[in-house]
């Protein structure tokens, strides 16, 4: 079986932290409470979570500088939830590496799927079975300028042959553009693409993600060649995509 998905809760208020962990234990998740970010530390160094909820707000170290630090030494889901609902606010979080941003008050209904969300895109698709008939299908592998996406895998590797770090949200942003190279695509269908149909429009997360990915493939992130913007229209991804 399976091991449940392990979420770290992390809010200076032990009584949210007391009811997500209810509410998240009850859809099936293993939960760990945490109210600082020294504890998310020593926990992510012994039992690393798979998605971390991480509250802006915190004594000491505040959530922005956890949500690098979480980025700069680990690959796993972030989510920030926080009564801050300033757009700056939300773009500095995106900008440092959160896959989603939720404000408080919140419907538990709605961070979960949130959650669900961020973990499918966090997890690769499970291998189709061989049969004695058919061989098992090989990953889907994208190429382009002399990068390689392999979407079964979620990984991405450099000309160089070095894998690249990508949180969720910038590798679906990226298979979205490596799905149709060559054609310009809108903020609205980007944000369907990597968070879905729930998602509040929020055309500006978007714009996030592209810096962040530009930084992480364009040799120089200020003037784009591989993804360039077209103004009033969108982004495209330049460079024609060869797959296998």
């Amino acid at each position: 079986m399976k091991p449940a998905p392990h979420i770290a809760v992390l809010d200076d208020e032990v009584d949210i932290t007391q009811l997500l962990a209810s509410y998240l234990q009850s859809h099936g998740f293993r939960v760990t409470q945490l109210h600082d970010g020294r504890a998310l530390m020593s926990l992510m160094a012994a039992d690393p979570a798979d998605l971390v909820l991480l509250d802006l707000g915190l004594p000491g170290e505040d959530g922005f500088s956890i949500a690098r630090r979480m980025r700069e030494n680990w690959h796993c889901g972030l989510v920030i939830v926080t009564g801050r609902g300033d757009a700056v606010d939300k773009v500095v979080g995106l900008e440092v590496g959160a896959d989603d941003y939720v404000t408080k008050p919140f419907d538990l209904r709605e961070l979960v799927a949130r959650v669900k969300a961020v973990l499918r895109r966090l997890t690769p698709a499970a291998p189709v079975a061989a049969t004695a008939s058919a061989p098992a299908a090989s990953p889907e592998k994208m190429r382009f300028a002399d990068w390689l996406l392999d979407t079964a895998a979620r990984r991405l590797t450099n000309p160089q042959g070095a894998e690249v770090a990508l949180t969720a949200g910038e590798f679906d942003l990226l298979r979205a553009f490596a799905r149709h190279p060559g054609r310009v695509l809108s903020r609205d269908f980007l944000i369907e693409q990597t968070r879905g149909r729930e998602a509040a429009p929020f055309d500006r997360t978007i714009d996030v993600q592209v810096g962040r990915l530009r930084k992480k493939i364009e040799a120089d992130a200020d003037d784009p060649q591989l993804i360039k913007s077209v103004r009033g229209a969108g982004y495209i991804l330049v460079p024609p995509v060869s797959h296998g």
